[in-house]
């Protein structure tokens, strides 16, 4: 009896130890290391809590770590709903948000210098460092007045040196970030900055007529408070954001891809005369129009736009035109090619790699919206496009 007792005890403790020993085999195995650990922890904690971060593309391949030239800036929606300024890295996937406002932020920039973003919330001017960090007001724009649109204080630029920003409040406005004093221009009280020329001379403006919907651009030199007016031979008329300067601050490209209150085409400006070269006309011929948007003079020497011939009248309202990327010589003509089979009937802006290897395509997802769209890297060497986030506006390159 005794004997039988005590075999049962040792098989019954027999069983605990090889239980316990089993228990510390698969504990030991499933248990992470301390490097992982490490890298749990920075993962947890470098993650944005946004809908931007939730809704992150994931078709980067793993092995680009530098798929943009740049960082990359635009505005998206945090998770209240408001617009706000986040960062993507160069290697095309990592997020930030950099900007934390209780309210939407309307329009930024970018310094080219630092990476410091100027912004407007709440009609106030702020002014943070690249990291997000010392978020401080410069301008308070006061209340606005509906009934009084020059109230409202909106499109900050930065001077390519990052030492001027100019905004529209009650005019045209120079703030001298190193004094923290901003000047009224005696200019035209419903102008407003669009684009400094890369040698910082130079300011193209935007000037709204009082009491109608009718804008026309004009060049603004800040040193001698002087402007230069365009002058058209065929009247050519075009305002609002789709210029681009070329590298030599000398002249600028302008395009529009409607029918309407501007005219559609393609254009050169001279800087210095104002004289208006027009390269595309309206006129197509054969009942046709010359539909053009998004020019940019590249390093190449070459010019590349997005471009249709329309026999139907786009004029905003309706179904938009499906532009396609091309090619040609400066003068808009010569040469030109188409480099994609694409259509871009759903194009809202773009923004052009330096070097005109790729442009990020801005596309909305209906055609009776004209601003919210996904942002997406259109290679012009057959390279597979890359989808960088689902939603996207103001898109601008940082330093």
């Amino acid at each position: 009896m005794n004997k039988h007792f005590h075999r049962l005890a040792l098989l019954f403790l027999l069983a605990i130890v090889m239980a316990a020993c089993a228990s510390l085999v698969e504990t030991d195995e499933t248990r992470p290391s301390s490097s992982e650990e490490a890298v749990s922890v920075v993962t947890q904690t470098s993650q944005v809590p946004t809908a931007e971060a939730v809704d992150a593309p994931t078709s980067v391949p793993e092995t680009s770590s530098s798929l943009l030239p740049h960082s990359f800036y635009y505005l998206s929606n945090d998770n209240l709903g408001f617009t706000q300024v986040f960062r993507m890295e160069r290697d095309g996937k990592t997020v930030k948000q950099i900007t934390f406002e209780p309210v939407a932020v309307g329009f930024y920039d970018v310094s080219l210098v630092d990476g410091s973003v100027v912004y407007v919330a709440n009609n106030q001017l702020l002014l943070i460092n690249a990291d997000g960090s010392d978020r401080r007001v410069m301008v308070d724009g006061g209340p606005v007045d509906p009934n009084n649109r020059k109230t409202s204080l909106h499109h900050p630029v930065f001077s390519p040196d990052g030492q001027t920003i100019a905004y529209a409040h009650n005019g045209l406005n120079l703030y001298n970030v190193a004094t923290g004093v901003s000047r009224l221009v005696p200019q035209d009280a419903f102008s407003r900055p669009v684009k400094f020329s890369p040698d910082g001379v130079k300011l193209l403006m935007t000037i709204s007529v009082p009491n109608t919907d009718a804008t026309h651009d004009e060049i603004y030199y800040p040193a001698t408070n002087s402007v230069v007016r365009f002058n058209s031979a065929d009247g050519a008329f075009f305002c609002c954001g789709k210029e681009e300067w070329t590298p030599d601050s000398l002249s600028f490209y302008a395009a529009n891809p409607t029918v309407g209150m501007l005219s559609p085409g393609l254009w050169r400006v001279d800087a210095a005369s104002g004289t208006v070269t027009t390269l595309l006309p309206m006129d197509a011929g054969g009942g046709s129009f010359n539909l053009a948007d998004e020019p940019y003079f590249a390093p190449d020497g070459q010019l590349y736009y997005f471009f249709m011939e329309s026999k139907t009248v786009i004029d905003g309202t309706g179904p938009r035109a499906p532009l396609q990327l091309v090619r040609s010589a400066p003068d808009g003509v010569t040469g030109r090619t188409v480099l994609r089979p694409d259509t871009f009937e759903l194009m809202s802006e773009a923004l052009w790699a330096p070097d005109a290897s790729f442009v990020v395509v801005a596309s909305v997802p209906t055609p009776d919206n004209y601003q919210d769209g996904r942002a997406e890297v259109f290679y012009l060497d057959g390279r597979p496009n890359v989808m960088l986030t689902a939603f996207a506006q103001q898109l601008k390159w940082g330093p």
